[in-house]
């Protein structure tokens, strides 16, 4: 350490600058040795109450697992004012209790049992060589000794038998995810002479009833129905059958191949689904016909075929196309042609 890094004192009366010495290393304090490192009834004892944590840790995590089958779906605790799912709440309460009588049991075990003497080392570079590698095993094996793990049988086991159980929950729990959804993320509500409907008024929409510029929120027709049904129904084929119709000047339309009648004069329709991770979209630009997602800025251009011009978002916003029927109402031509929604639906 250089004297320009060192404390100074104030001048004297000569005028002379005096440099101040170092802070000494004040060292470590003399080890004092804990009860159980001189009394072995008193090891023991905390070898049965580290060892008891565990295992009632492991009797709390069977517990889970059996409340989910024993408790029924629709019971409910009431606390006074409070209530909640009993399902829920004993398995969550087990689990928890469990994760806590681990953590505990380990704290218990650091602070009686282990070695707890302090070591000093001088600091070296941050490289180490094949010596210090092998200095540093050596002392990864005598830590592994001094912590007792392979001689207090009773504590390695009681631990290794309550993390083992711990996956129980995770693999128990995976029957809420529901059967397997099959192709039903392929499929919407829409299909051939649906017509599309305003999303606020329920409204069959026609083509006067777009101006160039404007994007409305639309459903299908057949949507509504589903709601008297069954409310679960509905919102899962609400979520994957909700669009945008837009209405761009023809002139302006970049058509891909394939889709030159998808449009019924400059009016498009395409998924509100971001195909990122889900998000409904619109916020609409008229000026540069984009469209962004609120989420994570994926943008689309609509006069492009809906193709992503920014953003996360791997494929464009799938597109419906459209007719009109003997009425003059805008009607879908068929189901969309590709899965709505995140890309990964379409994986694997």
């Amino acid at each position: 350490m250089s004297d320009k890094n060192l404390p100074v004192k104030p001048e004297d009366e000569h005028g002379a600058v005096e440099v101040a010495e170092p802070i000494p290393d004040p060292g470590l304090e003399p080890h004092e040795p804990r009860i159980t490192d001189i009394d072995p009834k008193a090891a023991d004892r905390v070898e049965r109450q580290v060892s008891g944590m565990f295992g009632l840790a492991t009797l709390l995590v069977v517990g889970s697992c059996v409340a989910y089958f024993a408790i029924p779906r629709d019971s409910i605790l009431e606390f006074g004012p409070l209530s909640g799912n009993a399902n829920n709440m004993v398995i969550g309460l087990c689990i928890g209790l469990a994760l806590f009588l681990i953590g505990a049991g380990a704290i218990q075990w650091a602070k009686k049992l282990m070695v707890d003497e302090e070591i000093s080392e001088e600091r070296h570079p941050a490289h180490s060589s094949p010596q210090q590698i092998a200095e540093i095993t050596e002392a990864f094996k005598e830590g592994t000794v001094e912590s007792g793990f392979g001689r207090r049988k009773m504590i390695r086991n009681s631990l290794i038998g309550a993390l083992g159980v711990l996956g129980l929950p995770a693999v128990i729990l995976l029957r809420d995810l529901g059967p397997l959804p099959g192709r039903a993320l392929y499929n919407t509500i829409w299909a051939k002479g649906i017509r599309v409907v305003n999303d606020v008024t329920d409204r069959p929409i026609k083509p006067s009833d777009l101006i160039v510029g404007q994007l409305v929120n639309a459903a299908p027709a057949n949507l509504a129905p589903l709601q008297e049904e069954s409310a679960v129904e509905y919102q899962n084929a609400k979520a994957k059958a909700a669009v945008i119709v837009v209405r761009i000047k023809p002139s302006e339309i970049r058509t891909k191949p394939g889709r030159e009648n998808w449009g019924v004069d400059g009016i498009l329709c395409y998924s509100k689904i971001c195909t990122h991770v889900g998000c409904p979209i619109s916020l609409y630009e008229q000026t540069t016909h984009h469209v962004l997602c609120p989420c994570h800025q994926s943008t689309f251009d609509l006069a492009d075929s809906a193709k992503v011009v920014f953003g996360p978002a791997a494929r464009p916003l799938p597109q419906l196309p459209l007719a009109v029927d003997s009425e003059g109402y805008l009607v879908a031509q068929s189901g969309f042609t590709e899965p709505v929604g995140p890309s990964f639906f379409e994986r694997g």
